[in-house]
C-alpha cells in the first residue's frame, strides 16, 4: 500500500489517510517501523521551508514504532496501534517541554495530557509537537522563537493558526492526522486555509486535562485530518473524560455517523459577520464558494434558506475577558516566559478583566444559548464561511502593534469564535480553492453535542466534493 516517493525518502505514506494507514499496518502491509521513519523523514526534509513542527521526537518515536510492531507480530490490535500523529505545542506530552509558541527554557513534562494519554492508549506514535502561535492568540502561525510556518499550498501564506503546524502537516501529508485546539477558530481556520476537516468539538468532549478547562471554557482540542472518517476516528481516540474536567458530555462514538444518512436538514446559510468592533467584509470569492457549498447541499435534499444569525454584541462581551484573562493565566504561571510585546500587552489587559469582568463574561453563557438556541427552532444547522478572506501572506502579522494587529486578524476570521463562547461544536468543510488556487472552508454549526449530525453531513458532503482528491505538490 506504499506509494512512490519524489524526495525518495523511504518509505512514502503521504497518500494514505489516517484510517488506511491503521489498516495497512494492521495488515501487515507495512511496519509501524516504517510508516513512523517516513513520517519522521518528511518532517525532517520539510523542515527548512515549511517549518511546522516545534519538537520532534525521532529516538522517542523510533523505539515506541519498534514496540507497537512488537505487539502487532504478538496479536495486539488497537484502532491507532503504531499509526504516527502529532500533537499541538500546547499540550503536554511527558519528556518533553510544552512551550505554546513562545521563547524561553522550558523543563520537560512529567505526564501526558489527557488527550495524549488517551492517543497513546489507542496505539498511536506522537511523532512530534506542532509550532502554533504565541498562547494561540493569532489566525497566524510564526513568533521571533522558531520563525514562519508556511503553507503547503503557497509557502508565501500563512497556514492559519493558532494550529497551523499541524495543518500544514497534515495537508502536507508529513503525517495523516494531527490533534490541535480551538479557542476561537484555531482548528477550523488553518483547516479552511489548508483544504482540511478540522472539528471543534463539544466544549469537554476531549479533556484538556491537566486544565479543567481552557482559557475559561473557549479551548477545546480536537482533529485536523484531510477526511471526514479520519477526524471522526482521532476524535473517537482522543475523546473521553478526565476526573478533574469541568466539563463531561455524554459519550458519543463519532465514526459511527460517517456513512450515516443525516436525513433531509433544514440548513441555514448566514453570510452576517458577528459583531466587530472594527470594519470587516467577506471576500465575493468566500461568498461564492460558500454559495457553491450551499448550492451542494440543497443537490443532496437539504432545504438550504439565507437567514442570518443574529449573534448581538453580547457574545463579544463574553469572548474578550474570557481570552485576555485566559492569556494572562498562562503568561503569569510560567516564569522566565519570552514573548512578544503583543502577548505582554495583551496578559496587561487581561488582568483588568480577571475579577468582576471575567465574572459577568461566564454569567453571560447561559442566556446566549437560549438566545442563540431559539434560531435552531427553525434550522437543523448553519452554514456560513469559515473566514472572511484567503490565507494572508506570512509576514502581514510581523512587526505591526496591538491595534493593526486586531484590525488584521479581525478582517481575516471574524466568524468562528462565538462557537467557542457557546462550547457547542462546529466542522470546518473545505470549499474549494480561489482563482490563485488558494484553499478556503464553510463551516457546519450546531447546538450541544451535535457532532454526529455535523460528521454525518460533512461526510454527505465529501462523498459528493471529494476534496480529499485535491493535495498540494511537495515543494521541500
Amino acid at each position: 500500500m506504499t506509494v512512490s516517493d519524489p524526495t525518495g525518502l523511504p518509505p512514502d505514506t503521504r497518500e494514505l489517510g489516517l484510517a488506511e494507514l491503521a489498516a495497512a499496518i494492521a495488515g501487515g502491509a507495512i511496519t509501524s517501523a516504517a510508516a513512523v521513519g517516513g513520517a519522521l523523514d518528511r518532517i525532517d526534509a520539510a523542515q527548512g521551508t515549511l517549518n511546522a513542527f516545534r519538537v520532534v521526537r525521532r529516538e522517542r518515536a523510533t523505539a515506541e514504532a519498534a514496540d507497537a510492531d512488537r505487539r502487532l507480530a504478538a496479536g495486539e490490535r488497537l484502532p491507532l496501534l503504531g499509526v504516527p500523529v502529532a500533537v499541538k505545542d500546547d499540550t503536554d506530552i511527558a519528556g518533553e517541554p510544552t512551550a505554546f509558541g513562545c521563547g524561553g527554557d522550558f523543563a520537560p513534562k512529567t505526564e501526558d495530557a489527557e488527550s495524549v494519554r488517551r492517543l497513546r492508549a489507542a496505539g498511536a506514535v506522537i511523532v512530534g509537537k506542532t509550532n502554533t502561535c504565541e498562547l494561540g492568540q493569532w489566525p497566524f502561525t510564526s513568533a521571533e522563537w522558531f520563525g514562519h510556518t508556511r503553507n503547503p499550498w503557497d509557502r508565501t501564506r500563512t497556514p492559519g493558526g493558532s494550529s497551523g503546524g499541524a495543518s500544514a502537516a497534515v495537508a502536507a501529508g508529513l503525517v495523516p492526522a494531527a490533534l490541535g485546539s480551538d479557542g476561537a477558530g484555531s482548528i477550523r481556520i488553518p483547516a479552511a486555509w489548508t483544504n482540511l476537516v478540522g472539528i471543534k468539538p463539544q466544549r469537554g468532549r476531549i479533556s484538556t486535562w491537566p486544565e479543567a478547562e481552557a482559557f475559561y471554557g473557549l479551548t477545546v482540542n480536537g482533529p485536523l485530518t484531510r477526511t471526514v472518517a479520519d477526524a471522526a476516528l482521532l476524535l473517537d481516540a482522543a475523546a473521553g473524560p478526565h476526573p478533574g474536567d469541568l466539563h463531561t458530555p455524554a459519550p458519543i462514538t463519532a465514526s459511527d455517523a460517517v456513512g450515516r444518512d443525516p436525513g433531509r436538514l433544514r440548513i441555514a446559510l448566514s453570510l452576517r459577520i458577528p459583531f466587530t468592533a472594527t470594519r470587516t467584509a467577506l471576500d465575493p470569492e468566500i461568498e461564492r464558494a460558500v454559495r457553491r457549498t450551499a448550492d451542494t447541499l440543497r443537490g443532496l435534499g437539504h432545504t438550504v434558506t439565507v437567514a442570518d444569525l443574529h449573534y448581538g454584541v453580547m457574545i463579544g462581551a463574553s469572548f474578550l475577558p474570557r481570552s485576555l484573562a485566559g492569556i494572562r493565566r498562562v503568561y503569569h504561571r510560567t516564569p522566565g516566559l519570552q514573548v512578544d510585546p503583543r502577548t505582554a500587552a495583551n496578559a496587561r489587559i487581561g488582568r483588568v478583566l480577571d475579577g468582576p469582568a471575567l465574572y459577568a463574561a461566564r454569567q453571560l453563557e447561559p442566556l446566549l444559548h437560549r438566545r442563540i438556541g431559539h434560531f435552531f427552532r427553525d434550522y437543523d444547522v448553519v452554514l456560513a464561511p469559515t473566514t472572511a478572506t484567503a490565507p494572508p501572506r506570512v509576514e502581514e502579522i510581523d512587526g505591526i502593534g496591538v491595534n493593526a494587529t486586531n484590525n488584521l486578524i479581525t478582517a481575516a476570521c471574524p466568524y468562528t469564535w462565538p462557537w467557542n463562547v457557546l462550547g457547542w461544536p462546529s466542522v470546518n468543510v473545505p470549499a474549494g480553492f480561489t482563482d490563485a488556487g488558494l484553499p478556503v472552508g464553510a463551516q457546519l454549526m450546531g447546538t450541544a453535542n451535535s457532532e454526529p449530525q455535523l460528521i454525518s453531513l460533512a461526510a454527505q458532503l465529501e462523498s459528493e466534493l471529494q476534496w480529499h482528491r485535491h493535495r498540494p505538490t511537495p515543494w521541500w
